[in-house]
């Protein structure tokens, strides 16, 4: 077995993502693209609205017949006719007239604006008085205002929201390009660990990590394929790597990456074909012994067997992965929140301390509050709201620090 453990920084391993491909792409219905991630830029039909539309209920005029109204000086407006809802009007508004329109109805040729209702009286069946003036445009969305038609509604790499799926719908698209989403394997290794469904022994686990690893998958748009547990047996281990790695876009070990006697995958990875070792070591707490390989042009991590770093290494370094096979564009990636420290933190120079904390809100004010606890304790992650990093030139942070916290 190759012996290799040289710790790199988080920096130089998320270099690494950019050299992964994306998954292929699918079509999907309209109704079922919510979450997925866009693969195509989307263009509309037509432009978005395709005619002048009121944002009022009111009467539709020219912005000049009402400059100057008020109530001591009111606008005398002939009402010219009344819009239908859906329809084209088939008249014309001139200087000194008014048609009644409703919100979202067409306006009429000559009309520029649209005048409150509550701004107006009705004095009989043919005039009303204004008492305030409008401007050209004002209470209006001119044709195209919303989006044009020959510019991109939507752009590639974007996850679809429901605001993104009714922009889709206004674009007319009943079918949706998206990326498939990615199939990751999760491997859980360790003869201490058993599944949830038996009561631990004396020094045994009950198997936390493929459910908690599975969650984080979902939640960042993969799909899990768990591959169960494997005890410490070599020759167990790389039947199911082999298996995941022919199966799924990533694959995931939990356990087993750290430097020990019992510890077989690296010695498994040397054995798989077309497989290197990108890294083994991060200049991170908790999860330093984490490894990152390439086999077929697929990740391949080993993670930490303790429950909360095999997490933080998931949301810190193994989520931009994902993201970038799952097809998400950079400049759409997760941005951290801003919050003030509560308590003094210290940590040791040479790594980047991620440490869980929760948000609470005091006189207006969001504040970090650190949750401590050994990196075996899921109860922390449960009560966490969030991740900050202490940086690894740095000797801890102090109370009052702004800082910037990570959502999980």
């Amino acid at each position: 077995m190759k012996e290799f453990f040289n710790v790199e920084t988080i920096e130089a391993v998320l270099a690494h993502a950019a050299s992964f491909s994306p998954v292929d792409t699918e079509m999907v219905p309209l109704a079922e693209c919510l979450g997925r991630v866009l693969a195509e830029d989307v263009f509309s039909d037509v432009d978005i609205p395709d005619f002048n539309r009121s944002t009022m209920d009111g009467y539709a005029v020219r912005a000049a017949s009402t400059f100057g109204a008020s109530e001591a000086n009111p606008a005398y407006l002939n009402v010219c006719g009344q819009i239908k809802m859906g329809e084209r009007p088939s008249f014309t508004v001139h200087p000194g007239e008014a048609a009644k329109i409703a919100t979202g109805g067409m306006l009429p040729d000559g009309a520029d604006s649209v005048i409150m209702v509550e701004h107006t009286d009705r004095l009989d069946d043919t005039t009303i008085e204004a008492y305030r003036s409008v401007a050209p445009g004002q209470h209006v969305i001119e044709k195209g205002e919303d989006i044009r038609r020959s510019e991109p509604a939507l752009i590639q790499g974007i996850r679809i929201r429901p605001q993104e799926a009714g922009l889709l719908a206004a674009c007319g698209k009943t079918e949706i390009e998206v990326f498939r989403r990615p199939m990751v394997g999760i491997i859980s290794t360790g003869d201490e660990v058993v599944p949830v469904d038996r009561v631990p022994g004396d020094g045994q686990i009950r198997d936390i990590n493929t459910h908690s690893l599975s969650g984080q998958v979902l939640e960042a748009g993969g799909v899990p394929m768990v591959f169960g547990i494997v005890k410490d047996d070599r020759d167990d281990l790389e039947e199911k790597c082999r298996r995941a790695l022919q199966f799924t876009d990533m694959v995931m070990i939990s356990g087993g990456s750290s430097v020990g006697a019992r510890d077989y995958t690296v010695e498994v990875l040397d054995e798989l074909p077309d497989t290197g070792i990108l890294v083994h070591g991060i200049s991170i707490s908790p999860g330093k012994p984490t490894i990152l390989a390439r086999s077929g042009g697929k990740a391949f991590w080993g993670l930490p067997g303790h429950a909360v770093s095999a997490m933080v290494i998931f949301t810190v370094v193994v989520r931009p992965f994902l993201d970038r096979i799952c097809g998400l564009r950079q400049a759409v990636r997760r941005l951290p929140i801003q919050a003030v420290l509560r308590r003094n933190l210290a940590s040791a120079q040479g790594r980047v301390d991620y440490v869980r904390v929760r948000l609470v809100e005091e006189n207006g004010t969001l504040l970090a509050e650190p949750i401590l606890g050994k990196s075996g304790l899921i109860h922390t992650m449960v009560k966490a709201d969030g991740l900050i990093a202490i940086g690894m030139n740095k000797e801890g942070l102090y109370e009052g620090e702004t800082v910037n916290v990570r959502l999980l």
